[in-house]
């Protein structure tokens, strides 16, 4: 095999890379994450104010 120098210095350019990436990688998919987590939170609390909602108006309901 020959390998030339261009693709020998290409090589061992990624080795040192590789870590640098993977963090870079593992911080923006904590931040996909934390952001979907605040979106969800907003979404369970209009759940339970609407289901809060359709619980009190059953409840006056049967009370009449």
């Amino acid at each position: 095999m020959n390998f030339s120098g261009d693709t020998v210095d290409m090589v061992g350019l990624l080795f040192p890379l590789t870590p640098i990436l993977l963090v870079a990688k593992l911080f923006r998919w904590v931040q996909i994450i934390w952001v979907n987590i605040e979106i969800q939170i907003e979404q369970n609390k209009e759940i339970i104010s609407l289901l809060k909602n359709n619980r009190d108006k059953i409840r006056g309901d049967k009370k009449q």
